[in-house]
This record gives C-alpha cells, sequence and structure tokens, in this order.
C-alpha cells in the first residue's frame, strides 16, 4: 500500500493544475448532444491533395483487421468489451476511408457510415470518446473532401460529433490527445460554414496556436520522443496545411515552418530500412509510414528531402543521436523520459540503442505491441526490453501501470567528439541514484569505420548490474572463446562478430515486437559487468 501511494505521490507532483481538475470535471461534467440541423457545407475553393495512406485495414463489408487481430462486426458489433479498448477505438477511426485502395472499398464505406451513425447514439460507447471523435471528423471529412459524398444523416452525424467534441476536449491528458481534438475542429470548421463552424475553427486554431510550439521542438521531433507518436504528428501538420488550402484560408506560418524540421527529424530517426526505430512507444504501421509522409509533404510542394550525411547528427532539443558511416547506423537515447507532465509512452530506455549494419537491423529494442495495464505491457516498457544497463533487477525509470512514471532518469554530461575517423559518444543518468549505494550509469560508444564499442559503468555500490543487447529475429547470435567471443549471422550470411573485453557472456531468449499485436521469438546477449564496468565490441563482418 505505501509502494502504491509513493508512485501515485511521485508520478501526480509532475502534473499540471489542468489535468488534475480536467480530470475530475471530464468524469462529472456529461453534456447532452446537440441535434440540431447542421451547418451548411463550406464551397471548397482550393484543391485537396491527396493524404499520405495507411495500410488496408477493412478486409471484407463486415470485417476489419487492426492491431494483426482480424474480427467481424456481427460478432461483435461496435464495443465488445471482449476486445482491447486499443482495437475497439480503431474500428471507430474510419481509417480504411482514406487507406490504400480505398476507393475500391467505397461502397463498403458508405455502408458502414451509414450503419456507424444508427448503431452509435450520440455520447454513448468508446466511438464517441473524444479521441476516436477526433480522429473520425477527420477521416470522414477527409472522405468527402476526395469526392465521396456523405448523406444527409452523415452530415448531421458529423456536425453532432464536432458539438460534443467542443464539449470534451481533453485538456485533463493534454498531448497528442489535446492535439488531436483541436486538428478535428479545425476540419469541421473547414468543412462546414456560418457562425458555428467558424467557432469551431477558431477552438481549434486557438489550441494549436499553445500547442504547436509547445509539442513540436525546436529540432522538429515531437515533445513525447516517440518515433510513431512523431510520424502521427508530422502527418497532422501536413493535414492541417492541407485542409486550410482546400478552404482557401491562410496557413499560420508556425505550421509551415515547423514542416521541414519534422521531416528531418524522422528521417533522422529511421533505420536503412525505411522504418522507425523503437524508442519510447513505437511500433510499425500505426502511422503512415516515413515513406508515404514524405511523399505527402512533397505533394504538398515542401521540397524533397536529401540524403543525410556520414558523421554524427544531433537532435539536441529530444536528445537523440545518430551516428551513420558507410556500412552502419547507430541510434542512441540521450533523452529525458518525455514531458514532465505527460510521460505515458515513455520507456525505461535511457541510453538505449539500436544498430543496424549494412542496411539490415541487428540490435533493436523491443518495440511496443500492446497497450493497457497488464504484466507484458509493464514488461516492455521495462529496462529489461532495451539495449542498456539494468541495475540490481530495477527500471531506470518508474514506469508502471500503463502509462505513469514516477522517479524517472535524468541524463547528463553528454559529450560528443571526433577523433580523426571515430565518433564517440558519452552520456550517463541518474535513474538508479534512488536505488541505496546511489549507482550511475555511464555509457561510451565508439563508432569506427568497420566497429562500435560500447564501453559501460556503474559508479556507486549496487548487487550487481548487466548490459544487454538484444538481436533482431532475422539474426542469429552464437557465443564462442569461453563466453569471451561470439558471432551474429543472418541465415548462412555473416553479420557481425563481437569481443567481450571486460565483462561476463551469456545468450539468451528474448523478444521482438515490431507491430501490435505481434511478436517473434529471438535471443538476447547478457553482458555482466564485473566492479562496475563492461567493454563489447561489435565489428562487421567482411563486406562482399
Amino acid at each position: 500500500m505505501l509502494t502504491r501511494m509513493r508512485l501515485y505521490g511521485e508520478t501526480l507532483r509532475h502534473l499540471r493544475p489542468i489535468q488534475i481538475y480536467g480530470r475530475l470535471w471530464f468524469r462529472m461534467v456529461r453534456p447532452r448532444p446537440d441535434l440540431r440541423a447542421p451547418p451548411s457545407q463550406r464551397l471548397q475553393t482550393g484543391q485537396w491533395v491527396m493524404p499520405a495512406r495507411r495500410r488496408q485495414s477493412q478486409t471484407g463489408a463486415e470485417e476489419f483487421r487492426f492491431l494483426n487481430e482480424t474480427r467481424s462486426l456481427p460478432r461483435h458489433g461496435w464495443d465488445d468489451p471482449e476486445l482491447s479498448k486499443l482495437w475497439r477505438y480503431n474500428l471507430h477511426y474510419f481509417d480504411d476511408l482514406n487507406a490504400e485502395g480505398a476507393q475500391g472499398r467505397a461502397q463498403w464505406h458508405r455502408t458502414l457510415i451509414g450503419r456507424w451513425v444508427e448503431e452509435n447514439p450520440p455520447g454513448k460507447g468508446s466511438g464517441w470518446e473524444p479521441y476516436p471523435v477526433s480522429l473520425r471528423i477527420v477521416n470522414w471529412v477527409k472522405w468527402a473532401l476526395a469526392g465521396s459524398e456523405l448523406s444527409p444523416q452523415a452530415l448531421h452525424s458529423l456536425a453532432v460529433q464536432a458539438r460534443w467534441l467542443t464539449q470534451r476536449l481533453e485538456y485533463h491528458l493534454l498531448g497528442n490527445h489535446l492535439f488531436a481534438n483541436a486538428k478535428a475542429l479545425v476540419f469541421a470548421g473547414c468543412f462546414f460554414e456560418g457562425a458555428e463552424a467558424e467557432n469551431w475553427l477558431s477552438i481549434g486554431l486557438r489550441i494549436l496556436q499553445r500547442e504547436v510550439p509547445e509539442q513540436i521542438l525546436a529540432d522538429g521531433g515531437h515533445f513525447e520522443l516517440s518515433t510513431m507518436y512523431h510520424a502521427l504528428a508530422l502527418e497532422d501538420m501536413l493535414d492541417l496545411i492541407n485542409v486550410m488550402r482546400c478552404a482557401g484560408l491562410p496557413v499560420p506560418a508556425l505550421w509551415a515552418d515547423r514542416i521541414s524540421p519534422m521531416r528531418n527529424w524522422l528521417a533522422a530517426m529511421c533505420h536503412p530500412d525505411g522504418e522507425i526505430s523503437f524508442f519510447n512507444d513505437a511500433a510499425i504501421g500505426m502511422a503512415p509510414s516515413p515513406a508515404e509522409l514524405e511523399h505527402y509533404g512533397v505533394r504538398l510542394g515542401f521540397p524533397p528531402l536529401g540524403g543525410i550525411r556520414d558523421g554524427c547528427t544531433l537532435l539536441k532539443d529530444s536528445g537523440y543521436i545518430r551516428l551513420q558511416n558507410a556500412r552502419a547506423v547507430a541510434l542512441l537515447d540521450v533523452a529525458r523520459v518525455g514531458p514532465d507532465y505527460l510521460p505515458g509512452h515513455a520507456h525505461a530506455d535511457t541510453l538505449s540503442f539500436e544498430l543496424s549494419v549494412d542496411r539490415r537491423r541487428v540490435i533493436v529494442n523491443s518495440g511496443t505491441s500492446v497497450y493497457g495495464t497488464g504484466p507484458e505491457r509493464l514488461r516492455q516498457r521495462g529496462t529489461a526490453a532495451h539495449n542498456t544497463v539494468m541495475v540490481d533487477g530495477q527500471d531506470s525509470s518508474e514506469v508502471w501501470s500503463g502509462f505513469r512514471v514516477a522517479r524517472r532518469a535524468s541524463p547528463h554530461g553528454l559529450s560528443l567528439r571526433q577523433e580523426g575517423g571515430r565518433h564517440i559518444v558519452t552520456c550517463a543518468h541518474d535513474g538508479y541514484a534512488r536505488l541505496s549505494g546511489r549507482p550511475r550509469h555511464r555509457r561510451t560508444l565508439i563508432l569506427e569505420d568497420d566497429s562500435l564499442v560500447v564501453s559501460d559503468t556503474v559508479d556507486g555500490l549496487c548487487r550487481h548490474a548487466e548490459a544487454l543487447f538484444h538481436f533482431h529475429p532475422g539474426c542469429t547470435a552464437a557465443i564462442s572463446g569461453g563466453g569471451r567471443s561470439g558471432s551474429v549471422s543472418a541465415g548462412s550470411v555473416p553479420v557481425l562478430c563481437w569481443q567481450l573485453r571486460t565483462g561476463t557472456a551469456r545468450v539468451e531468449p528474448s523478444s521482438w515486437h515490431p507491430e501490435f499485436g505481434s511478436g517473434e521469438p529471438t535471443h538476447r546477449l547478457v553482458i555482466g559487468l564485473v566492479e562496475g564496468r563492461s567493454e563489447i565490441a561489435f565489428r562487421w563482418a567482411a563486406a562482399d
């Protein structure tokens, strides 16, 4: 009980007052749906540009695939408690209206919209929670602007949803939820006309005027420090520019100015395979792919990105580093867990890294396959699921429940230098200083032409410390030399060999979760620190 109270105390003290009284207000005040007739539609004087496409998720007239689970509407309905909250949310988003090949499913979509209106009374069920309302408004408007026709019943529902949303803005959550609320009101305000629509537009723009500079950092990164949520935020910004232009309204300069830094940030945080890295909550397939987002930006008139140069790229404001040479890319997390008042998507992954060699992922964080409050969610957020050091079996930041963090690691002492062809990064954090003995972890990464050297030090007293290195499931790890060396191969193709300079080694089972609802068995190399020290060199196999 005391431990639970302490976790709550450490978590609550970081919240903003509006998150506390906003939560009380949100639970106590329940508005009544406003069922008046909808405003007239605005004459769109600009051109609607095809947005970024997602994967197809409606696989039949009444069948859907979300989170790698296929379910049918006749069997489960709109709000079956047997299905996860996130799956049900996805059902209510209507993302498939604007997904790959959507035109060929137009009749399914038209029928589904009508069915949703009929079977989801205003204000009732998961579909009327503010976040799915926000995403659904945007998707219906996009669908209509692309040339499809919303029925009179759907237009009425769209207006009822916008009115409802103005009374259910998620100030108690802030972050990407409030951003999505504001975006939806801008879309509704651009789609309809008249005083009511102008009010929706004004509310949305006012929120975004405050939230864009708060949530989009100077280096272009999204402030929740997740590559997945960054990709979603970039899509949001591009969509907002698109809909304002289509309505013939001026685009705030602040929005356009953020696009290039956001695109550059996403490119820097991707592996050579073109997909996102896994820091904090991140999974492939929840946002449009980086390539889709890049094409979308170009369609909107932004110049194409150039390639990323070899060397060191420091994303200073968000706290990430990219080291790159002719054969390898290493991505390193030297960031705080996220905004003090909003660490819900944070993992205990401080000083973790990922590595690709010859365009192949080799060392990977474990990813995210589930939300909620279960043990697997907690395990995936924990330090042991990441490529960093775990001290005394504890997490570097106290992640708990599904989206909470109590005491947090804070990085310090960042140093970057170049010595000849070597790029050297050193950083430390104090996440374990809460333990008896006040241990602190310091890590140095040295990227050379043919190798990556990882040195870890734990200063202070501790019982044991381990450095963890998770391999991609496409790789096979072998240990040899009495535990002092080993190799990693992809099938019959050698990828790298490793040499342990300080520490003890073992290989044990692990798992990788590149998408929601997915998991693949793999292995990890566990290095026991000796007298608080370990050092390992990963050397690439000879090039063909």
